[in-house]
C-alpha cells in the first residue's frame, strides 16, 4: 500500500482552501511514492465551513473525479500532521489508496448491508441522535472484530457529516447529495486494511482502584462497602469542613470505571499510573452528603471497579507519547532493511513520509478539550504525535466524544495507522 495524498489550508473564503488543498493533494499523487489514483476520500472542515458543507463535496467530488467514495465530518477544530485549526475556518482532506473492495461507505439512509463482510470501522456520529452510545455498540458488533475509531461532531453550528459511496455500491446517496445531520456515517473496512490503534486516556490515577458496591441510579453510594463520599475526602486530602477547598479539589477529579474482575478489558490498569484502554473516564457531577453518595456523570452499577483521577498536562503528554511508541514498535520490524533504517532514523527536519515506515496514512480523533492548549501551546498535541511517531499522511478532528473499540470516550484521544 502507498502513501496517502494528504492536505490542508485555512483561508476565509472556502474555494480558496479548497485550492491549496486541492494543489497539495495533485503534487503528491504525481510522486512514486504516494497513491496515483486513490478512490476513497475523507474529509474534515472546522464549523466555519459547516453551512457550505454541500458546495465544499461538491466541488471536490468535481475536482477529484477518480475519488468515488467520501467520508467525513465536521468539528471545533480540525488535525493534521503537525498542525491543528482552531477558531479558523479550515479543511483537510487525506486520499486513500485502498482498494474499492475493501471498504464500503455507509449512512443513516444507506446503511450497511449483509452483502460486506466488515472487519472494522471508521465511525462518525452526531451527539444528538437519541441513543447514540447503544449505536455505537450495535455497529461494533457488526464487525468481525468489534474495534470502531472515530468520533462524535463538534461545532457551534449545524453537526454535519459526509457519505458518499460511487459505482453504485450503495443506494441513496445520489438523492441526499451526501452531507446528512444525525446518525451515524463512515467507512466499514474488510480484513484486508491492516490497522494499528491506540487510546490515550491522558489522565493518571490519585488512589487505588475500588469495587463500587452501592449504587442508586449515577450514585455511588458505598465503595469497598464504605461511603463513597467519605473515601472520596481521604483520596483527596480534603474535607467538607473547608468546602470551598474541598470543592476545588472534586472539580480536579474524574473518576475512571473499568470492568468488573475476570471480564474482558479487567486489566484496564495497565501499567503503574495510567490507564489502559478499557477504562471510561467521567467527571463527578455533584455530592451527595445525605446518602454519603458521589454523583457520576454515567450510571453506576454495583461490581464495576473504579479509580479516582486527574487530568494534567504531564499525564497528557506521556501518555500520547506513550501510545505512539507502541504503534512504532509493532511495525517496526526486529531486521530492518537499510532502506527502513534510514528512513526511520532521519532527524525531524530531513524527515518525510516514506514507505519504509510501513504507514500509509493515520487518522487522530481527539477531544476538543484538549488540542494545543492542554498540550502547552497551538497546535502541541499534533507536533508531539509527529516528532513521536514520525512523519505521516495525518488528518483528524476536535469531536465532542471519542469513539474506540464499542466505547465512547471523552478527553481522549483516539490514534489509528493504516499499515503499509
Amino acid at each position: 500500500m502507498k502513501l496517502f495524498p494528504y492536505g490542508h489550508a485555512t483561508h476565509p473564503q472556502w474555494r480558496m482552501a479548497a485550492g491549496l488543498v486541492l494543489a497539495q493533494l495533485r503534487a503528491h499523487m504525481a510522486l512514486p511514492d504516494y497513491a496515483s489514483a486513490p478512490t476513497l476520500g475523507l474529509l474534515y472542515i472546522t464549523d466555519h465551513y459547516a453551512t457550505e458543507a454541500q458546495e465544499i463535496l461538491d466541488h471536490l467530488g468535481a475536482e477529484l473525479p477518480e475519488v468515488t467514495d467520501w467520508s467525513g465530518t465536521v468539528g471545533v477544530g480540525i488535525a493534521t500532521n503537525n498542525a491543528e485549526y482552531f477558531d479558523e475556518p479550515a479543511m483537510a482532506v487525506m486520499l486513500c489508496g485502498i482498494p474499492s473492495d475493501q471498504y464500503r461507505v455507509f449512512s443513516g439512509v444507506a446503511p450497511l448491508g449483509i452483502g460486506f463482510e466488515a472487519h472494522t470501522a471508521l465511525v462518525h456520529a452526531d451527539a444528538g441522535t437519541p441513543d447514540v452510545v447503544d449505536l455505537i455498540a450495535e455497529m461494533a458488533a457488526r464487525t468481525d472484530t468489534g474495534y470502531l475509531f472515530g468520533g462524535l461532531a463538534s461545532g457551534r453550528s449545524k453537526a454535519v457529516q459526509f457519505a458518499v459511496g460511487g459505482n453504485g455500491n450503495i443506494k441513496g446517496h445520489g438523492a441526499a447529495g451526501g452531507v446528512f445531520s444525525g446518525g451515524l456515517s463512515g467507512v466499514a473496512f474488510a480484513e484486508g486494511v491492516k490497522l494499528v490503534s491506540r487510546v490515550t486516556q491522558g489522565c493518571q490515577p490519585i488512589a487505588p482502584v475500588r469495587t463500587i458496591t452501592g449504587a442508586e441510579g449515577n450514585v455511588v453510594t458505598t465503595l469497598d462497602d464504605e461511603p463513597a463520599l467519605a473515601v472520596l475526602m481521604r483520596d483527596l486530602g480534603a474535607t467538607l469542613e473547608q468546602p470551598r477547598d474541598a470543592l476545588a479539589k472534586v472539580r480536579a477529579t474524574l473518576v475512571g470505571l473499568m470492568p468488573a474482575p475476570g471480564s474482558p478489558g479487567s486489566d484496564a490498569v495497565a501499567r503503574a499510573g495510567s490507564f489502559g484502554s478499557d477504562v471510561v473516564v467521567r467527571h463527578i457531577i455533584g455530592l451527595d452528603p445525605g446518602r454519603q453518595g458521589v454523583a457520576l456523570a454515567e450510571v453506576a452499577t454495583v461490581g464495576t471497579r473504579m479509580a479516582f483521577c486527574q487530568r494534567n498536562m504531564a499525564a497528557a503528554r506521556a501518555d500520547l507519547v506513550r501510545i505512539c511508541a507502541e504503534i512504532r514498535e509493532e511495525l517496526e520490524p526486529e531486521e530492518m532493511p537499510i532502506e527502513a533504517a534510514t528512513a526511520l532514523a532521519a532527524p525531524e527536519a530531513q524527515s518525510a513520509p516514506h514507505p519504509a515506515r510501513r504507514m500509509a496514512g493515520a487518522v487522530y480523533v481527539s477531544c476538543a478539550g484538549r488540542g494545543g492548549p492542554h498540550f502547552g501551546g497551538p497546535s502541541a498535541e499534533m507536533q508531539i504525535v509527529r516528532r513521536a511517531l514520525g512523519d505521516v499522511p495525518l488528518v483528524g478532528f476536535f469531536a465532542g466524544g471519542e469513539i474506540a473499540r464499542q466505547h465512547l470516550y471523552g478527553y481522549t484521544g483516539v490514534l489509528t495507522v493504516f499499515t503499509a
